[in-house]
């Protein structure tokens, strides 16, 4: 049994190495990863001695053989040629095994994606930057009209506004909120202008009384009757006067809210006929009738504020009626809401300029509110109007 085992292998001592090989070859499933033209891998072999062993079809040109490097080295060791990358191992003995590739391909494919890249990204960019201008255009031109339509306002031009279709953002919401504030702000200008000429009309009566009476008095001496005549017209338009500017004060106060209107639930059919009895010697002074048609009716309002407009309502009818013309005045109640009318004939107004001077009696209304949830005496009494 011993010699069909055959010899046994030799035995080297310390310090020796079995002799070099003679050949070397790789297995068939491995030989192929070096075989063919267009194949990067190649592989040489060295012996102890430094002379080349074997080499892969591969391998082209002179190969140095790579340095052994020094102390303790666990696995193969790399090194750069180039476009070549190769790996090397030392055996114990001393044969050198080196395997190398070509990366060149790689680098071709790596340089050719990174071009790709490259235009995608500027592509990418280029398209980002004009759809981002685009987009932020889009976003700050309400902003530039809301400059614009100020900038035009604060000159003067209270009928500007901004014109904003999509309001469904909130640029286009904050263009609402600003158009409305514009549509308030012009219309507290058209009253204060407004104001303003109905009340130089109505202080220039009272000084035209003063300075007529003083001046027809101081023309001449007259006796201490006359003397006591022109002061009291003087002091009747005086009062007036101060009646004017306390009402200016009022109106002011109400319109900067630094004055309440304190509402309460009032007879507005015992107003109307207080009202009616106290201008009635004023319309017999201009010999016009008044007759009244009231109706209970209970409302919510400030008693003297309302007080003031039926008494401004009636003596405009009065002081502007036809002599032995009437004014008929009718209060009621229908589906929850009051109704105030008079009917007159206007001396002077044509039917097309009944409406400014309706609405110049009816300016102080706005002001007085009749019910609880806030709906003023305006549009119900002046759609009958």
């Amino acid at each position: 049994p011993a010699a069909r085992r055959g010899p046994p292998p030799p035995r080297f001592g310390d310090g020796e190495w079995p002799p070099p090989p003679r050949d070397f070859r790789l297995g068939p499933n491995r030989a192929g990863m070096f075989e063919g033209e267009t194949n990067a891998f190649y592989y040489v072999v060295w012996l102890r001695d430094g002379r080349e062993l074997s080499r892969s079809a591969t391998a082209l040109g002179e190969i140095p053989q790579p340095v052994r490097p020094t102390g303790r080295v666990s696995g193969p060791t790399g090194r750069s040629n180039g476009m070549i990358r190769e790996f090397f191992e030392y055996t114990p003995p001393g044969e050198c095994l080196l395997v190398g590739r070509s990366i060149a391909p790689e680098l071709a494919n790596q340089h050719q994606l990174a071009i790709w890249v490259l235009g995608l990204g500027g592509a990418v960019l280029v398209f980002g930057l004009a759809g981002g201008g685009w987009l932020a255009a889009r976003a700050i031109r309400p902003i530039d009209l809301i400059s614009v339509a100020a900038a035009r306002i604060a000159d003067g031009d209270l009928t500007q506004r901004i014109n904003i279709s999509d309001t469904a953002n909130e640029l286009g919401q904050l263009a609402g909120v600003l158009n409305s504030t514009f549509d308030r702000l012009e219309a507290a200008f058209a009253r204060q202008q407004q104001f303003t000429a109905d009340a130089a009309h109505e202080l220039r009566t009272p000084i035209a009384v003063i300075l007529a009476q003083t001046q027809a008095t101081l023309a001449r001496d007259r006796r201490s009757e006359e003397y006591r005549e022109t002061l009291g017209a003087c002091q009747r338009a005086a009062l007036r006067m101060r009646d004017l500017t306390e009402s200016l004060l009022k109106l002011a106060r109400l319109d900067s809210e630094q004055e309440k209107l304190h509402r309460s639930r009032i007879d507005l059919t015992q107003v109307v006929q207080e009202c009616v009895a106290l201008m009635r010697p004023l319309a017999s002074e201009h010999q016009v009738t008044l007759r009244c048609d009231l109706t209970l009716v209970e409302c919510w309002a400030e008693p003297g504020s309302l007080s003031q407009v039926i008494t401004n309502l009636l003596s405009n009818a009065i002081k502007y009626n036809l002599t032995g013309g009437e004014v008929r005045v009718t209060l009621r109640k229908e589906n929850g809401w009051f109704f105030w009318k008079w009917r007159t004939p206007v001396q002077g107004f044509r039917r097309n300029n009944c409406r400014g001077f309706l609405n110049a009696s009816i300016e102080p209304m706005s002001r007085a509110r009749v019910d609880r949830v806030g709906r003023g005496l305006d549009s119900p009494f002046a759609s009958p109007l």
